[in-house]
């Protein structure tokens, strides 16, 4: 496994594989790996020749600063997983080697970017498309893996890609969870042992709210799961919607698409986690 922080170094090296007509695959994240991250690379090693992993906490994307400042930073640890994972590359760039001048694109990324975490987190996604595009242009990969907990990013990245023309497969990856069912995030690193206790709330009532479809109303539900996550003290729900899994519109009854996704963001004391699932509904 090559450790790379160059751009130029790195765009040198994966010409040469593409040379020998290998073909490269993807995993953006923002280290501090668990296993989830894991899940990704494994799947990226196994349906492509070269498999590049980069590691690089993008600024763009956080619109509160004391976030960006507390997000956990595992280099060494991050370097012995993806290493153990058979990795080929991983791209560690400094914020100057990404961001040499500020990124000034605006991107349009429709009404899927516009609700839930666009409308809690202004700027967030265009931030997100300003790094997974430059990545993009880097790496120029066949695949790209990402995490389904970010429903949404990926529903971005796919508008995105379309916007940009760009030649590369989106490839979506199921959530991995805790043994408790709290789905695995590096964010959770940062939870007390009581907090950490408590947050599989958050997953128990998801799960729990799929058993009322299609008996109660879709309002009804968003009640029941938001009424549940508020009740425990150190829980705080900010959004909780049922939406069309391709659109992210909300929806209002259950006949009005096929298998909508719950998704939600709550408070866990300061840490802010993101869950969804599936409501099977024909």
């Amino acid at each position: 496994m090559k450790v790379i922080s160059s751009i130029c170094e790195l765009k040198n090296c994966l010409s040469g594989e593409r040379r020998k007509s290998k073909t490269i695959g993807l995993v953006p994240t923002m280290g501090a790996l668990h296993d989830g991250h894991i899940s990704l690379v494994k799947r990226c090693v196994e349906e492509n020749d070269i498999c590049v992993a980069s590691l690089f906490v993008n600024p763009t994307q956080f619109n509160n600063k004391q976030d960006l400042a507390t997000y956990p930073r595992t280099p060494e640890n991050d370097y012995a997983l993806l290493e153990a994972a058979r990795c080929d590359y991983v791209f560690a760039p400094a914020e100057k080697e990404m961001y040499p001048e500020p990124d000034t694109r605006i991107f349009n990324l429709g009404p899927v970017a516009e609700v839930m975490e666009g409308a809690h987190r202004p700027g967030h996604f265009n931030g997100v498309a300003q790094i997974v595009s430059k990545l993009f242009d880097i790496v120029e990969p066949v695949k790209a893996y990402f995490g389904e907990k970010d429903f949404q990013q990926i529903a971005v990245i796919r508008v995105m890609v379309k916007e940009l023309n760009l030649p590369v497969e989106i490839v979506p990856c199921p959530i991995l969870r805790e043994a408790s069912g709290l789905a695995m995030s590096s964010r959770n690193m940062r939870l007390t042992p009581g907090q950490h206790q408590k947050a599989p709330l958050i997953a128990r009532t998801l799960k729990e709210s799929t058993t009322f479809v299609p008996g109660k109303k879709v309002q009804e539900v968003i009640d029941y799961v938001v009424n549940t996550i508020n009740k425990e003290p150190v829980l705080q729900v900010e959004y909780f919607d049922i939406v069309d899994r391709n659109t992210l519109q909300s929806v209002k009854n259950w006949e009005e698409t096929v298998d909508p996704v719950g998704c939600i963001a709550a408070f866990c004391g300061e840490t802010r986690l993101i869950d969804n699932i599936t409501y099977r509904n024909k």
